[in-house]
């Protein structure tokens, strides 16, 4: 089961008490004191695990604690301080305060690790009060409270390719060529349910991740189909794939599907509406002569690379491509102008 949201409360653990006690000395009054100081409660982190990929730990658990820190004792015995609690989440957890609607932490890397709540001090025993003028002390100091927090947790997961386009649009096949993923692939809409990643393997010990998300349609942003309530997971990519079908089973058109698609990402977002984009036309099996091919890019006016997903014409050059364009952003920290533009309006 795919979670990408949850919502939690978690606490420190509380710092444990002072301790009253005296010893039985010769010619020291009440036998002197020698209670102990209490530990210091456990503090909470979040770390970023590579063996996570989802938030289903946080299904049935909603509340989570760090272990108190335990009570001073005589014979100068100071408590053990709790145990940190480390909750493992997956890369690209975002961690907001519920309450306050702030975002703490963005754990966009593997091993990234953050404290969200604080233990709290261990309180001070009878022998921390005894002065000269005042050799036997009853006082001591109760624990402080750990810090607690309710939390809500969102996961972007973190690609280098974002698949977009219609249902039936031939995404999951595509990831299905390209990477060890096997997706549902079905011939009826909206066959993927949840987000899928896959590792892309190239010649020369090169890899990108592939990420294939639901498919959209005309007013997801009011909520049509399954809505795009899935796009945060493409927040964090390079580069857009966007996947059109040259024959739309709906006999549909494809420009205009093109265009209900980028309106979409621009209702969702301006920044993801603006990234870089490759358009991918597929099931080219199915326009032989390449007469619909052509007729797209004149409409599009804007290059598209034409692959075949189910026979696997163009997949190879498609890679190459996404692998050069990938290098090309990461490296120059900008789009180039021939692939991957951002798209315009006509």
């Amino acid at each position: 089961m795919f979670i990408d949201e949850a919502r939690i409360y978690v606490k420190a653990g509380d710092g444990g008490n002072g301790c009253v006690s005296f010893r039985r000395e010769k010619f020291v009054p009440k036998g002197g004191p020698d209670g102990g100081d209490g530990g210091k409660g456990g503090d909470v982190y979040f770390e970023a695990a590579a063996d996570r990929d989802t938030l289903l730990d946080f299904a049935g658990k909603h509340h989570w604690r760090a272990e108190n820190g335990k009570h001073g004792g005589g014979n100068n015995m100071f408590g053990s301080d709790g145990q940190d609690l480390v909750i493992p989440v997956p890369p690209g957890t975002l961690i907001y305060d519920e309450d306050l609607g702030l975002l703490l932490k963005d754990l966009n890397e593997t091993g990234m690790k953050v404290r969200v709540c604080r233990g709290g001090r261990g309180g001070k025993g009878n022998r921390a009060f005894a002065t000269s003028t005042n050799q036997a002390p009853r006082e001591y100091e109760p624990g402080k409270p750990g810090q607690e927090r309710n939390l809500r947790l969102e996961l972007k997961l973190i690609a280098d390719v974002g698949l977009v386009g219609m249902p039936n649009a031939g995404k999951s096949t595509l990831l299905s060529r390209c990477s060890a993923a096997r997706p549902k692939i079905a011939p009826y809409p909206f066959t993927t349910l949840e987000p899928v990643l896959g590792i892309v393997e190239l010649s020369g010990f090169r890899r990108f991740v592939m990420a294939d998300i639901p498919g959209l349609i005309e007013g997801a942003s009011q909520g049509a189909g399954l809505g795009h309530d899935f796009l945060r997971h493409i927040e964090r990519t390079v580069i857009l794939v966007h996947i059109l079908d040259i024959m739309p089973t709906d006999g549909s058109d494809p420009v205009d599907n093109y265009r209900a698609i980028r309106e979409e990402l621009t209702q969702y977002s301006k920044t993801l509406a603006q990234k870089s984009e490759v358009v991918v036309v597929n099931k080219m099996d199915l326009d032989p002569d390449g007469a619909r091919l052509a007729d797209l890019r004149d409409r599009l006016m804007r290059e598209v690379v034409p692959i075949s997903a189910a026979t696997g014409q163009g997949i190879k050059e498609l890679t190459e491509l996404l692998w050069q364009k990938i290098t090309q952003v990461k490296n120059a920290g900008k789009e180039d102008e021939t692939w991957g533009t951002p798209y315009r309006p006509s």
